[in-house]
């Protein structure tokens, strides 16, 4: 019979077992890693099904962008970045098109991760290289982690915020170790910064803002640029990963050109003209009065909409929390009514769009029905703290009729105003503290001005001062960026699987940051509390659930009026552009497309 002494070391080594079959010699290598459930593609497998295999390579796609550029940096907050800067970039991970979220191996060969997701390793190819030649090693992708963390964006600093340290095991092994194992979507997300190259970097500061063309290992390079008006990239004919299963079938254009337009307008005759090859257009009146001509008869220039299963995330007219006037909930929820989707959807955008109710609008994810048991349980710890209607109602934005009566809604509005001690006085609505109610509308769209007005005017009938204020569009960035503004219009994009970025969108840490995203300026303790909860979502469901609840709560703190949406891509593309008869349901992948150059304009 055992003593107590032999029991305790008999127990101490079984609570050894978990450890030592979780350390990195009994995790298995694997090419790919899903956030739930599954990967669809094998180890074995030779390309995504949205590519053509046999794509021809050649050829030039000619692109456009509005405003200009003054840097080749996209990852700081300062400066313009030129568009497509990215190409020049990898990272250790790339995901798939027609998946949730999963990621497979790019930079990095193979990955180990054990089932509690506390850390994960790395394994990079060998054959990874920078365009100048030289290797991707680990104390490039250490560096650049770090870099990013302290150098670069916000939203960096919040999404990799849970990771307790990155370290090299060998020249071509990388291991980042989380600080817990409740951030489940970590040991994905860890593997999508770009790469860069340590010894560029020895002697320049990486928050300067600069043309210097930067050194990447991505399938193109900078190959030239007029500041501010144009830039051309050039395929690297040593690309080290076009034969990669993830890169077969893309990456197919020799070149690719950003010319810049001073509005989208006179950018929208360069395409009909043939300066430019591609448009997926976001103007309702354009897509429906404008692509017509010449080009079109003869059929040089195809039209298509193309539905698709993307969150479109959360377009609207946003409040500043940080302006005093904007402090009131009463206020903004009285201001909602102001707005007439109905009218401004049948004679603005040519009944193309749908309302937005949901901050993940277009997925599984909106609360869009009433809460119920799961759901329940996350919310009802902080109920005294929550409005009441969050369990006996969906939020819907205030409906109108189409006719361009607003009068109810109003009426409405002036209800809830007065109740909330607001008086008019000379036409003009006052606080109950008798400040005015006024504020500046920024935007840097003139075709935005046509919605804008509309709402502008029945402000004004409720008494309050709205001016739109058009400034140009690197003044509109840096005014982001310091949060100088009463109202724009912003979209705050999402995912089909939500994790760390929610952090920089809408907790208390970040609202006071230089450039962070979140822009209204929340702070609250029980998003807070809800965000982090939704970060460490165990399963599937249970993120589905933690998401509702997170949007149900957003909805009723009335921080934004809704605006519109569409479900499926609207593109205009010149005839020599192909794309493969597979469109992947969770995003437009472009770069699949190909030329045949003979019909080029």
């Amino acid at each position: 019979m055992l003593d107590m002494f032999h029991i305790k070391i008999i127990i101490s080594l079984l609570t050894l077992i978990p450890l030592l079959s979780n350390s990195a010699e009994n995790i298995p290598e694997r090419h790919a890693i899903a956030m739930h459930g599954d990967v669809k593609y094998p180890s074995d497998f030779t390309h995504f099904d949205y590519v053509n295999p046999n794509a021809p390579d050649g050829g030039t796609l000619k692109l456009f962008a509005i405003g200009s550029f003054d840097s080749f940096n996209p990852y700081i907050s300062k400066g313009v970045p030129a568009n497509g800067i990215a190409m020049v970039y990898e990272s250790l991970v790339t995901q798939s098109k027609d998946e949730a979220f999963t990621v497979y191996g790019l930079v990095a060969e193979s990955m180990q991760v054990p089932e509690h997701r506390g850390w994960v390793i790395f394994n990079l190819r060998k054959e990874a290289k920078f365009s100048d030649g030289k290797p991707i090693t680990a104390e490039d992708v250490i560096f650049s982690f770090n870099t990013l963390r302290t150098q670069g964006k916000p939203a960096y600093q919040f999404f990799y915020m849970d990771v307790a340290s990155v370290e090299a095991l060998s020249s071509h092994q990388v291991k980042f170790t989380f600080k817990h194992q409740r951030n489940r979507e970590l040991a994905l997300t860890v593997g999508t910064f770009p790469i860069f190259q340590k010894k560029v970097w020895d002697n320049r500061e990486f928050d300067s803002v600069d043309l210097v063309y930067p050194v990447g290992s991505g399938p193109y390079q900078v190959a030239s640029h007029s500041p501010g008006k144009k830039v051309t990239f050039q395929k690297n004919p040593d690309y080290w990963g076009k034969e990669l299963a993830v890169n077969k079938g893309r990456h197919n254009f020799n070149n690719i050109s950003y010319d810049y337009y001073l509005d989208q307008t006179v950018a929208l005759e360069a395409f009909k003209a043939g300066e430019y090859h591609y448009r997926a257009e976001n103007n309702s009146k354009f897509w429906a009065t404008s692509y017509t001509g010449e080009n079109f008869d003869k059929e040089l220039i195809k039209i298509e909409e193309i539905p698709h299963q993307e969150p479109v995330g959360m377009q609207a007219f946003i409040f500043n929390l940080r302006k005093p006037i904007f402090q009131d909930i009463k206020l903004r929820e009285a201001m909602a009514y102001a707005f007439d989707f109905e009218w401004s959807n049948k004679n603005l955008f040519y009944g193309q769009y749908r309302r937005t109710n949901s901050y993940f609008q277009n997925t599984e994810l909106a609360a869009s029905q009433l809460p119920e048991a799961a759901e329940l349980a996350i919310l009802e710890p902080f109920k005294d703290k929550l409005s009441p209607k969050i369990f006996t109602e969906v939020y819907q934005p205030p409906l109108n009729s189409g006719n361009g009566n607003v009068r109810k809604n109003l009426a409405k509005a002036s209800r809830i105003l007065k109740q909330a001690g607001y008086q008019i006085k000379q036409q003009k609505l006052f606080s109950p503290s008798g400040e005015p109610v006024a504020f500046e509308f920024l935007m840097y769209d003139s075709a935005f001005e046509r919605i804008v007005l509309p709402m502008v005017r029945n402000l004004k009938i409720l008494g309050i001062i709205a001016t739109p204020r058009k400034v140009d569009l690197n003044q509109y960035i840096e005014r982001l960026r310091e949060h100088k503004f009463d109202m724009v219009v912003t979209t705050f994009g999402q995912s089909l699987s939500p994790g760390n970025e929610q952090r920089s969108y809408w907790t208390s840490s970040s609202a006071d940051q230089r450039d962070s995203k979140n822009l209204i300026g929340i702070k609250d303790p029980v998003i807070d509390q809800l965000v982090e909860q939704l970060i460490q979502a165990r399963d599937r469901q249970a993120l589905v659930n933690h998401t509702r609840a997170l949007d149900r709560v957003l909805q009723s703190g009335h921080y934004l009026i809704p605006n519109w949406h569409v479900n499926y891509h609207r593109l205009a593309f010149w005839k020599h552009l192909m794309h493969p008869k597979v469109i992947p349901p969770y995003g437009l992948d472009l770069m699949a497309w190909w030329s045949e150059e003979q019909t080029s304009p």
